[in-house]
């Protein structure tokens, strides 16, 4: 194809989407006014389905399908670190120099590290209930963990996380949530429709599939973050160029 019938196409796409879009908005309620259809019918959906966080309704429950898009996009975002990050045959790892920290420093980082996993830890379990769930409470629980290498060092860091298990975690949070969408075709429904029961309204219990599938978006997205941080930091502080080792030896012996 040349590259003017590739901007042909590219023009026809775009003024069929323009017109798509204007006439979209044609039908748009006006500004400030008080009908909101889809609004009511969020809120409506999320009571029925006793789950009291109507964004999370919206997510795990109404809008399930467009969940696992995203959840998916930043499994292969990690996937695609992993491969194009692994160290070559001309780099090297080295092990980084223990960092100088303020004690000061040092003492915050420590007494508000498992007060952060523990504040992630309950955004995501009671992401059916308040504003948060497993994409926030997993970037949490992720960014908890790396108070160690900001108050400590980057030693501190890899002795509790041990890369590996977060890489599998990864992709056990990435296969529940598939999985959990197949409770529906069991029961006859539609892919992750919410059958399960769906117990008494604003409790832990309530919400169906909601918990569930916030608690597997958690993990996939606290195990991502950890393996894409860990991916960067290692580049940055532990891989070297096999010809920058050989320079600074040589200048070592000089």
């Amino acid at each position: 194809m040349t590259r003017r019938a590739r901007l042909w196409v590219l023009a026809a796409g775009l003024l069929g989407t323009a017109a798509l879009f204007a006439a979209a908005c044609l039908r748009m309620p006006p500004f400030g006014g008080t009908w909101h259809p889809y609004g009511d019918r969020a809120v409506a959906a999320a009571i029925a389905q006793r789950t009291a966080n109507t964004v999370s309704s919206v997510n795990f429950d109404q809008r399930a399908l467009d969940t696992l898009g995203e959840e998916s996009i930043l499994f292969a975002a990690v996937l695609g670190t992993v491969v194009l990050l692994r160290r070559t045959p001309d780099e090297r790892r080295v092990a980084p120099q223990p960092a100088s920290v303020p004690p000061a420093l040092r003492r915050y980082a420590i007494t508000v590290l498992p007060l952060a996993l523990l504040i992630g830890l309950y955004v995501v379990a009671h992401g059916q209930l308040s504003p948060g769930g497993g994409f926030q409470g997993g970037v949490v629980v992720a960014t908890a963990l790396h108070l160690l290498y900001i108050g400590v060092d980057h030693r501190a860091l890899e002795r509790v996380r041990p890369v590996g298990l977060y890489e599998l975690a990864d992709g056990v949070g990435e296969g529940a949530y598939v999985v959990l969408g197949a409770a529906g075709l069991l029961a006859g429904s539609a892919y992750l429709a919410n059958t399960l029961p769906h117990g008494t309204f604003n409790t832990l219990a309530s919400g169906g599939t909601v918990p569930l599938l916030n608690a597997a978006v958690g993990m996939e997205v606290a195990s991502a973050v950890v393996v894409l941080l860990a991916r960067f930091l290692a580049q940055a502080l532990e891989i070297v160029d096999e010809k920058t080792v050989d320079e600074k030896e040589e200048k070592e012996k000089e």
